[in-house]
């Protein structure tokens, strides 16, 4: 960015039309370099979640899986007029709805934040229009 901010009283409208459009090819360059920076932020978030996500997703199904068998012959045991089949079929519905739960909850956390850089890209989009009123 250029710090000589004296124009000299014999400047032409040409030499300072040039200045003008420099310095605002160096304002969306700077823009641009900030926007790129947002997104790369954005997408780290978004790799750092899913991969939470992910994990978490894999051992909740070693923990579940065990716990369900767990589950129905607990149900059977303490229900012995219900067949086993009636035991899995209460566990699995009450696991599908918990797993739902957990679905959703993993939903909001992506809502809770935008991927997209708004502020930067908006900013830009106000800078290039007002470059276009002035050409």
């Amino acid at each position: 960015m250029s710090t000589d901010l004296k124009t000299p009283p014999d400047a032409s409208v040409t030499t300072l039309v040039s200045g003008i459009i420099h310095d605002a090819q160096e304002l969306i360059r700077q823009q641009l370099e900030l926007l790129k920076h947002e997104v790369k932020s954005d997408l780290r978030k978004t790799r750092d979640a899913s991969l939470l996500m992910i994990a978490g997703g894999g051992v909740a199904v070693v923990a579940i899986l065990l716990l369900a068998f767990s589950l129905v012959y607990l149900v059977n045991w303490a229900v012995p007029a219900l067949p086993l089949w009636a035991s899995f079929g209460i566990c699995g519905l009450v696991l599908a709805a918990a797993g739902g739960g957990l679905i959703y909850a993993g939903y909001a956390r992506f809502e809770s934040f935008n991927p997209l850089p708004d502020e930067s890209a908006r900013a830009l989009k106000e800078n290039v229009q007002w470059i276009q009123k002035q050409l």
